[in-house]
């Protein structure tokens, strides 16, 4: 089947801005799964893991636990996959940890045929599982997750260049990035698409307008149509 192709493209941060309050369930599976895979105790304390990507935060884990960066380059891919089939085993229903606004703006771009992407910093099981248990997986058709790219504005190229070999929208296509971390709205910037940063995670407003967003929302109810297509 051709789809008409689309003057618009849509990419989603999940944790902070399509979710919140998700519990502890992501974090101790990365805990879990590096005891697993090395026997070494961590933890994510002391680790800023907002807008970091999954690897970044084993990584640090791990070197907070006094590893040497070549360890966790070693073991970091077993890591991954045994924290990816932990979490899909463990992650709780997530239907009422969706911020506002999510479901009625996924909705309109859907209507509209606008093709809706993710650019998470979770690995791809993990990110996929929320979106599942969140009941919003129906609403995006593909994903750039956190083990595919060293950062996030590779992750956010990637996805960009996935939709327009895909042959999903136009050369000129309007192309925006949400998310709720300064990493998001950098990510953005160095991809030359339009950063829309809500202020739904753990940023303050201050912290998010220091980094000149095109648009700062309170929350996705804010967000309109005609500021995305």
């Amino acid at each position: 089947m051709n789809r008409r192709k689309s003057s618009a493209l849509v990419l989603f941060d999940i944790d902070g801005t399509l979710l919140r309050k998700a519990g502890p369930h992501h974090r101790d599976v990365l805990v879990d799964a590096v005891r697993d895979i090395t026997g070494r105790e961590t933890t994510t304390e002391g680790v800023p893991v907002h807008g970091m990507l999954d690897p970044d935060i084993l990584t640090q884990m791990l070197a907070n636990a006094g590893e040497a960066a070549s360890f966790a380059r070693r073991h970091l891919p077993a890591i991954m996959e045994r924290a990816q089939r932990l979490y899909v085993r463990r992650c709780p229903d997530l239907r009422k940890k969706t911020c506002p606004g999510v479901r009625r703006i996924l909705s309109g771009l859907q209507q509209r045929g606008v093709p809706v992407g993710l650019v998470t910093g979770n690995l791809t099981r993990i990110g996929w599982k929320k979106m599942e248990r969140a009941g919003l997986r129906p609403y995006f058709r593909f994903g750039a997750f956190a083990e595919t790219a060293p950062d996030r504005a590779a992750l956010a190229r990637n996805a960009i260049a996935y939709a327009h070999g895909r042959g999903w929208i136009d050369g000129d296509a309007r192309i925006s990035l949400i998310g709720d971390a300064p990493s998001d709205i950098l990510a953005a910037r160095a991809n030359g698409i339009q950063s829309i940063a809500v202020h739904t995670g753990i940023s303050t407003r201050e912290e998010l307008e220091a980094h000149g967003p095109d648009l700062l929302l309170e929350d996705l109810r804010a967000l309109r149509l005609a500021m995305l297509v």
